[in-house]
């Protein structure tokens, strides 16, 4: 857990808020007009945090309120011991987290496993999601095929074949539990792409959150939940199916990722939504929004400027 006021040497500027509706301290980021409208809700992934977004906050404030909360056992967040972390939990904590906040009219902005957790709360919570962002970030809702892609992805997937072998051997807890050290080698895996952005201060804003092996009890749960298949889909009923895909949305999808493959996961989204747009960054990897800032910055900020 990284202390609250720590901003990196400036690049993480912005002032901490915490909630504990969810029964441990939540670190989120809560910028722009506190009227506004709507809020727009960004969800990281596995082994991020909120400073992932930093650009996309930075570039939205002046005009929205922008939401961001690092997952339970991520970045300024705390990891307690004696809780799970697998998706279902995390769709509940951040249910309870929209909720204590009143949360409405929410502009879905989603990640890695921030896909299936913002699908999570839109299944529960339809009526409080006005528009869907996914960017290489799954959406699996309710889809037929679901599962059949991600076995067919976690196949190819560099990450995916090491954490069934890590977990295997017996050697994943070790190797996540090191995370300070080996966060550099675990982004590479993942299809980080963006070398330039690597400095002393970049590199230790992502290891900070993981500075001993009770701090990567987050990582190790996530990963060893889909080496364990015990991660669980919400599954929405036909009502919020309606709901959803009446909804505007937008895909953006790094084509280098080579952890969730575009050939896999964009088909999800087009099922759902079939006529929204679908852009795809050649030579981008996973982490897009470090990769592309400015492109992806910019087509979410014209996507929410759309009627």
């Amino acid at each position: 857990m990284i202390p609250l006021n720590v901003a990196f040497d400036g690049t993480f500027p912005f002032a901490p808020h915490v909630s504990k509706a969810a029964g441990f301290a939540m670190h989120y980021v809560d910028e722009g007009p506190q009227d506004a409208s709507g809020v727009i809700l960004c969800l990281h992934g596995e082994p991020s945090w909120a400073y992932l977004f930093r650009h996309l906050i930075h570039r939205l404030r002046d005009r929205h309120r922008v939401v961001v909360p690092d997952h339970m056992g991520f970045g300024k967040s705390e990891t307690p011991q004696d809780r799970r972390y697998l998706l279902q939990d995390h769709i509940d904590n951040l249910e309870r987290f929209v909720l204590d906040l009143d949360l409405r009219d929410i502009t879905l902005v989603m990640h890695d496993f921030g896909g299936p957790m913002g699908m999570g709360l839109a299944a529960r919570h339809p009526e409080r999601i006005a528009r869907i962002v996914a960017a290489n970030g799954p959406t699996p809702f309710g889809q037929p095929d679901v599962m059949e892609r991600l076995v067919a992805n976690g196949t190819s997937a560099p990450w995916f074949q090491w954490i069934a072998k890590a977990h295997a051997d017996g050697s994943l807890e070790h190797v996540l539990g090191q995370l300070h050290v080996t966060m550099l080698s675990v982004l590479k895996l993942n299809g980080f792409e963006h070398n330039a952005l690597i400095t002393p201060t970049w590199l230790e804003a992502y290891r900070a959150p993981f500075g001993t092996p009770e701090a990567c009890l987050g990582a190790i749960s996530w990963a060893g939940g889909f080496a364990e298949g015990a991660h669980a889909f919400e599954t929405p009923d036909a009502a919020a199916l309606q709901a959803i895909r009446r909804l505007p949305a937008m895909a953006i999808w790094g084509e280098a990722d080579q952890t969730l493959q575009a050939q896999f996961f964009l088909p999800l989204f087009t099922a759902l939504f079939p006529d929204a747009p679908v852009h795809r960054l050649p030579g981008v990897g996973h982490y897009c929004f470090e990769d592309a800032p400015e492109a992806i910055n910019a087509l979410i900020a014209d996507f929410l400027e759309q009627k």
